[in-house]
């Protein structure tokens, strides 16, 4: 790095949950989605109106968990009057059959919020799942597992915290927090030194600036305009490894492209700070979660 004043990418940061209002807006519009404006027809029609349930959420899997706060006010937002107790945290690792949450409320209620509160706590397991496993890949290196823009459309906060919740760490939230000078800009902005240069000169000292590279020369010429970072697209073991003997240390190194365990491994090995995972987000499935009624 340059100084020390300079942003750090992949700083790592405490897990603490998405933003209440981040949360409420997916919230809402998942219960939008799914109860429409006619209501969970099916429950009013079978389920008596004063009918009150105890209900666990168990994992049918195993896992790491995250998405424990949004599901909390997925039922939240369709009744107040429904208890909540989670008995697990985000991050924990838990074994199949493990009870993840106490739910107890009028049976409507608790049958309406179900689907959105499961859909949103099974996806962000999953995420925090395939996230734990690429950490665990890169293990005993220097290396930390990054994300990537790479997530679904409105759910960014809550994909990227159930990053963090996995052990990952992540890139810029988007555009307009950090400069990643890719290969479109390249094409038009004169080449890697010329637009390290060019962002540099736009945004100031205090935020981040990284480019990607995809060959040596390329490199060559990024590392010597000073960025805070350069991303390898795609480079083989080898040449990441050369890549890191041209750069010493002057920067950070991310590895990117395709990314499976294997490669984040030999990725590391190579010596890189940084990969990045598209897969984390793009790619994760579901970790199995239901909600069962008591007795």
């Amino acid at each position: 790095m340059t100084g020390a004043a300079r942003p750090v990418l992949g700083a790592p940061s405490p897990l603490g949950p998405p933003d209440v209002r981040a949360i409420d807006a997916v919230v809402r519009a998942a219960l939008a989605e799914d109860l429409g404006a006619a209501g969970d027809i099916t429950s009013e029609a079978v389920v008596p109106a004063g009918a009150v349930v105890e209900a666990v959420i168990a994992a049918r899997e195993a896992g790491v968990i995250a998405g424990m706060p949004v599901a909390a006010r997925v039922f939240a937002a369709v009744n107040p009057a429904i208890v909540f107790e989670p008995r697990c945290r985000d991050g924990d690792a838990v074994p199949a059959g493990a009870p993840l949450a106490d739910v107890r409320g009028p049976a409507r209620d608790v049958l309406a919020a179900e689907r959105a509160a499961l859909n949103l706590l099974g996806h962000m397991s999953g995420i925090t799942t395939k996230t734990a496993r690429f950490v665990a890949a890169v293990a005993g290196t220097s290396a930390h597992i990054l994300d990537t823009r790479k997530t679904t459309p409105g759910l960014r906060a809550l994909e990227k915290y159930a990053v963090r919740a996995g052990g990952g760490r992540n890139h810029r939230m988007g555009l307009h927090d950090a400069v990643l000078v890719k290969d479109n800009h390249l094409e038009v902005a004169g080449g890697a030194g010329a637009a390290v240069r060019a962002a540099r000169a736009r945004v100031g000292p205090d935020v981040l600036v990284e480019v990607e590279v995809d060959t040596l020369e390329q490199l060559r010429e990024a590392v010597e305009a000073g960025p805070d970072a350069i991303l390898l697209d795609n480079m083989d073991p080898a040449t990441l490894r050369a890549a890191v003997r041209i750069v010493g240390g002057r920067v950070l190194l991310e590895a990117s492209g395709g990314m499976d365990e294997e490669g984040a491994r030999r990725a590391a090995e190579a010596g890189v700070d940084f990969v990045s995972v598209g897969a984390l987000t793009h790619s994760a499935r579901q970790l199995n979660v239901a909600l069962d009624f008591a007795g």
